[in-house]
């Protein structure tokens, strides 16, 4: 192979194996795409029996069957591990020839051993243990909307869109509200998430219990009863939201973020500026919000000296 070729194919390669890394998001959405494409050996059909899962919400004397719930937990933790599996190998340079990734602010990314990082994101009881708690009542105590409970059909992809969109709107409401009630509830709520003025990925779910009521819990329950879904769809809507906001909470920026920025989706930089700067960027999956009530900040206002270019 001749120097000018090997050079096109390394320039090529090096702008396109970060993009491997984008697999995270099809992964969100691994448990409930394999239960429910026709022809799959792990279509739900073919592993449960009809009576695990068949529930009439309208009959008093029957019971939510825990199957779905159960899935839902489970879809959830299966995308957080891969999601976290990818994660290693984007942040230790396998997806860029052994170079680190462009951290989002300049003073550069915290070190911190990886194993450390997972076991404090996974431990965190205002994380999945509350999640775990508020599911597990909210279903077996037939607190939500019928058809939350039906397995017919697979995934519905414009509800789940509209239920992150919904979800989102909410939060960043709750949000705003956290920051300007009162300094008390601030200081209460929201601030032990503030102490990380350079968030890193694992940082996403550590912050206190109020915190994780009023932006997650609340607004998770407000959008399950305005949109009205299945079953599936509340678990894709349910991994997406909780993988994104894990990976906006990134300490480097991803491939895929340039897009994101053109349409108003929310990238690790712009909730950066939130972290950085605390009056910004309230919004969490999307910037709309934040245009909306004019609190948006690009992140290339804070470049270079804040924050790195092209993050």
């Amino acid at each position: 192979i001749s120097p000018t070729v090997r050079e096109k194919h390394d320039r090529v390669e090096e702008m396109m194996l970060p993009w491997a890394s984008a697999l995270v998001w099809p992964a969100m959405f691994t448990l409930p795409l394999f239960m429910t494409i026709d022809g799959s050996p792990l279509h739900y059909t073919r592993i449960f029996k009809e009576s695990w899962y068949d529930y009439d919400p309208s009959d008093p004397e029957s019971s939510p069957k825990p199957l779905g719930l159960t899935l839902g937990i489970l879809a959830v933790a299966v995308g957080q591990l891969l999601n976290l599996f990818l994660f290693y190998f984007f942040k230790y340079g396998f997806f860029s020839r052994g170079q680190e990734p462009l951290s989002i602010q300049t003073k550069g990314a915290r070190f911190y051993e990886f194993s450390e990082g997972l076991v404090t994101h996974l431990s965190q009881p205002e994380g999945f243990v509350l999640l775990a708690g508020y599911l597990t009542g909210t279903w077996m105590f037939k607190l939500m909307p019928s058809s939350y409970y039906s397995f017919e059909g697979g995934i519905d992809w414009g509800k789940t869109f509209l239920c992150l969109a919904v979800q989102d709107g909410i939060q960043y409401v709750m949000h705003r509200l956290e920051h300007d009630a009162s300094p008390a509830f601030y200081r209460w709520s929201h601030k032990p998430h503030h102490r990380f003025t350079n968030p890193r990925l694992f940082d996403a779910f550590n912050g206190s219990v109020l915190d994780t009521i009023c932006m997650i819990l609340i607004p998770l329950y407000a959008t399950a009863n305005l949109v009205h879904c299945n079953v599936w769809t509340y678990m894709a809507f349910g991994s997406a939201y909780a993988n994104w906001l894990v990976l906006i909470h990134s300490e480097y920026t991803f491939p895929w973020d340039r897009i994101f920025h053109l349409v108003g989706f929310g990238t690790p930089a712009d909730h950066h500026v939130h972290h950085a700067f605390f009056k910004y960027n309230f919004g969490h999956l999307f910037m709309w919000y934040d245009m909306i009530g004019q609190t948006y900040k690009n992140p290339a206002e804070f470049a270079p000296k804040a924050f790195n270019e092209n993050v």
